[in-house]
């Protein structure tokens, strides 16, 4: 495997991630038919002279923000963890720049974790697995220095504080670890059988110090049960991958292979498909992602981070990555752990 730091691996996957974001904010909640009408063929999609960014990315760069400020704090553990990524969490919440269309899951959860005292796990939002769980994780998966427990504990951490769904917890923790193959260079086409043993793994094991009693909130009768359900649901949709990476199709809406999005384990493996089609064409696989007819916006910004972590920064043409919003916290945050 190559090293993360040759190929400004952070740097590319968090410019990726927003780039994908910003392509795809115009195209969320549009068929294909429609967003080519608007826009023209999708292989020729143009990043927008403004490139405003959605919650997508504004909540990657608190949860960034975050455990960086754990990590500085000394060994990465979950109250380290929890307390300024709740912090950021929050102060998204009440930012004037919370005009992006958030989704109701991080509103609600982000409003109960105001309340001091509160336990986390009473703001969590047991039935939620929407996207917002993993569409920010990927920081986790970049951070040098974490060990495979603390990488899967931080991923599902932070997905718990908002979307407490096992599934959730079960994508952001895959998601995550799939970023940091690709940083470290493993390659593409093995990547599936890699995550589906990750998940086959994992599939109940319970990170009790990372969640504490999370599980109780559901009706499961073990914890093992609980975060089984999540891990089951991955690797139903990573057979589905697997197969429409037997036959691709790189001309047909990737949501008809992976499903649309808007549901955790759906928009990990929608987004892998875009890359996996595109490996070493990322704009093309942005812009298959964004012209897509599910949460677009999502979808697109994983499959940016998945192939601006395998390819690095220079993945990303200047004339697009310079005009991308908040262009100068991501390439700080990128910088900090390249180095």
């Amino acid at each position: 495997m190559t090293s993360i730091v040759g190929k400004n691996a952070a740097t590319g996957a968090l410019l990726g991630l927003a780039l994908g974001d910003a392509l795809g904010r115009l195209t969320e909640f549009s068929t294909v038919e429609s967003i080519e009408y608007r826009f023209g063929p999708w292989r020729q999609l143009r990043l927008p002279e403004k490139a405003l960014v959605t919650d997508d990315t504004q909540m990657t760069l608190a949860l960034g923000r975050g455990l960086r400020t754990a990590m500085d704090r000394g060994v990465l553990g979950p109250t380290r963890l929890e307390r300024p990524v709740r912090e950021e969490f929050v102060d998204w919440y009440q930012s004037p720049e919370n005009n992006r269309a958030p989704g109701n899951t991080c509103l609600v959860a982000c409003n109960l974790l105001k309340a001091e005292g509160r336990a986390w796990q009473d703001a969590s939002r047991i039935g939620s697995k929407g996207c917002g769980a993993n569409m920010r994780v990927a920081p986790v998966g970049l951070a040098p220095g974490l060990s495979d427990e603390q990488r899967a504990g931080a991923a599902q951490l932070q997905a718990a504080l908002t979307h407490g769904h096992p599934t959730a917890l079960a994508a952001s923790d895959l998601t995550a670890h799939a970023v940091r193959l690709l940083a470290q260079g493993a390659e593409p086409t093995g990547l599936v059988g890699l995550l589906r043993s990750y998940a086959y793994d994992n599939r109940t094991r319970y990170h009790h110090t990372w969640l504490g009693d999370l599980w109780t909130r559901a009706q499961d009768p073990s914890p093992e049960h609980f975060i089984a359900r999540g891990w089951d649901d991955c690797l139903a949709v990573l057979a589905r991958l697997q197969e429409a990476l037997r036959e691709p199709s790189p001309e047909t809406d990737p949501c008809l292979a992976t499903g649309e999005g808007w549901i955790a384990e759906e928009a990990l493996a929608t987004g892998l498909l875009c890359f996996l089609l595109f490996v070493d064409e990322p704009l093309t696989a942005l812009r298959r992602a964004a012209c897509s007819s599910g949460d677009s916006d999502s979808i697109a910004c994983l499959a940016g981070a998945f192939a601006g972590a395998y390819l690095g920064a220079a993945a990303w043409p200047a004339e697009w990555a310079d005009r991308i919003e908040y262009h100068g916290e991501l390439m700080t945050l990128g910088a900090l752990w390249d180095m």
